[in-house]
């Protein structure tokens, strides 16, 4: 989550959105992409403003249409969410910007505690009670049935 020193920092950086890359992150994760496919076009739009864009929209919350004219056009920025997302890239970079992080505070690279609180265990369905479990599957069920059921007398008129 953003707080007001990560702000301070990344308007010290000049960086124009405090979503935006550092040269230094961009470093750590230009490795992570993969190149352009051979045989195609050159790749010419900028993939650091691609990541720019994708970490604007996901920091804000802003809708894809939302983007603002100085990234890439929205369509292009989407196309390479969905594709890195499929590939593993984006799971890639969290991942080295996430060690990165870790290791700049002194902290391993792995953490090794985590905390679960009570409500998450109780709204876990495997951990759930059999009969509660039986019960949200019955009510499932009769739903189901109940629109099979009209849709085929309303079929045979």
């Amino acid at each position: 989550m953003w707080k007001p020193e990560h702000r301070r920092a990344a308007v010290g950086h000049g960086l124009r959105y405090p979503s935006d890359m550092t040269g230094a992150e961009w470093t750590l994760i230009a490795p992570t992409i993969p190149p352009a496919k051979r045989g195609g076009r050159r790749r010419e739009i900028d993939v650091r403003e691609v990541l720019n864009a994708i970490f604007y929209v996901l920091s804000t919350g802003c809708q894809w249409k939302a983007l603002p004219k100085d990234f890439p056009p929205k369509s292009t920025v989407h196309y390479y969410f969905v594709l890195w997302d499929w590939d593993g890239t984006l799971e890639r970079i969290h991942h080295a910007l996430y060690v990165a992080t870790r290791e700049r505070e002194g902290r391993e690279a792995s953490p090794t505690a985590a905390v679960i609180d009570s409500q998450s265990a109780k709204a876990a369905q495997k951990g759930a009670n059999p009969s509660i479990r039986r019960a949200s599957m019955q009510a499932r069920r009769l739903r189901v049935v109940s629109a099979t059921s009209s849709s085929t007398r309303w079929a045979s008129y």
